[in-house]
């Protein structure tokens, strides 16, 4: 059994009424999601900005309501539970914010906010203190304020908050992207250390695919509120199925110019989320779209370790 595992998620937002008489539409941020996070495992979740990514990661963690779907921690249930259920769970899955800076209250000292979410829950204080030591946050570091910090040691108290309850799952809305790169490095590494010390789970939603591909075990690949595709991190980087994959890994900055991949982005932005074209999401923009892209939107299925959303996943690419 999975640790954790949602089935058909999704979320709709309404966008504004195109005329006076006209009602308000909606569109699905997230669209028939299922997913699995294992115990120990770190599944990155990655696409372009608006793909759905960060509404997803909010709703693993219940921070917003779903319109459909089952969500399980350990086989519990945890989508519509009373309020001291969902406080209980709570504790066990815990987010850490793209902008710590915007997540930490300026007129509280470090070792105050780090402290926060246990006397909320009504626990030790003493834990805030392992908390901060497990990140590198020793002594008078503690009671310093935000802005007395550099953008790598916010990162740290924010994971340090996240930690001091001692979670089962962290959830990592794009946690490194706001860093410069010799810091990221050493936020994702101390994430590894932290993974290996107290045995997290890790949900890391990013953009950037050389993190992802540091640090993730496996990978769901999100596009226009779906997953197209979800492998573990070695077979999806080496050969990619879908083709919205393989233009992600092209796109991606390389170390040698010279290097080139068959397929091609040429033209066109992500298509509206509220008026989604026909067929698979990805038809308008894809270079090996056929009649069939068109008309039917694609399964995602299974096939060996990897599952895929792609009618021509049968088929060589080009």
């Amino acid at each position: 059994m999975s640790y954790l595992e949602a089935t058909d998620l999704a979320r709709s937002y309404q966008v504004g009424r195109a005329g006076f008489l006209r009602k308000p539409r909606s569109f699905f941020a997230v669209d028939g999601v299922t997913l699995t996070l294992n115990k120990g495992e770190t599944l990155g979740i990655v696409g372009e900005s608006g793909c759905g990514k960060s509404t997803l990661a909010r709703l693993l963690l219940g921070l917003i309501p779903a319109d459909r779907g089952v969500l399980t921690l350990q086989g519990q249930q945890t989508l519509g539970v009373s309020e001291t259920e969902w406080r209980a769970l709570r504790r066990r899955m815990q987010l850490v914010y793209q902008d710590a800076a915007g997540a930490l209250d300026p007129r509280m000292s470090v070792r105050t906010q780090v402290e926060e979410p246990l006397h909320i829950h009504g626990l030790p204080l003493d834990g805030a203190e392992r908390a901060l030591q497990a990140v590198g946050l020793f002594g008078a570091m503690a009671d310093r304020y935000p802005h007395e910090l550099s953008g790598g040691q916010l990162q740290r108290v924010v994971i340090a908050r996240a930690l001091a309850l001692e979670p089962e799952i962290l959830v990592l809305d794009e946690p490194v992207s706001a860093l410069d790169v010799s810091i990221q490095a050493q936020i994702v590494n101390l994430l590894m250390d932290l993974q290996r010390d107290f045995g997290l789970s890790y949900v890391f939603v990013s953009h950037d695919l050389s993190v992802v591909r540091h640090i993730s075990n496996r990978v769901a690949v999100m596009y226009l509120g779906r997953i197209v595709e979800d492998a573990p991190r070695d077979q999806l980087f080496a050969d990619p199925k879908h083709p919205y994959t393989r233009v992600l890994i092209d796109a991606a900055p390389k170390p040698d110019p010279s290097t080139r991949r068959a397929i091609r982005l040429e033209v066109g932005d992500p298509p509206n989320p509220a008026d989604p074209p026909a067929g698979c999401g990805f038809h308008p923009r894809c270079p090996l779209a056929v009649d069939h892209c068109r008309k039917e939107a694609p399964e995602l299925r299974r096939v060996a370790e990897r599952r895929v959303a792609c009618h021509l996943v049968s088929e060589p690419f080009g």
